[in-house]
């Protein structure tokens, strides 16, 4: 029998889960971390990610306001990223799935 109040939107682990439950993007939470970073950067970092996914992650990690993007007005045009004070508060949650991997040597994942 299923557990109706974990299928629906009101649901917080539902949520959460919609918002940074994917393949990538507790990665680029994780690779950005603390600092400021370009798009390049990451591109380079994150290996076998492609170019037009990262770029819907980082807009889909915007819109639900766990990173700000800065634009500049400069040629050739940069574009920076860090966690806004939401994705800063994920990542001692991502603290704990790294400790919890190191504690019980979970199998990696292919990416």
């Amino acid at each position: 029998m299923r557990d109706e109040k974990f299928c629906n939107s009101n649901c917080p682990f539902t949520r959460a889960i919609g918002t940074i439950g994917n393949k990538w993007k507790p990665i680029i939470i994780n690779v950005i971390s603390t600092r400021t970073i370009r798009f390049g950067q990451l591109d380079a970092i994150i290996p076998h990610i492609t170019r037009k996914v990262l770029t819907e992650q980082l807009k889909e990690l915007e819109e639900d306001g766990i990173l700000e993007r800065m634009a500049y007005k400069e040629l050739p045009p940069r574009v920076e990223y860090k966690l806004s004070e939401k994705g800063l508060a994920f990542l001692p949650i991502l603290e704990s799935i790294k400790e919890w991997n190191c504690k019980y040597e979970v199998v990696p994942i292919h990416l």
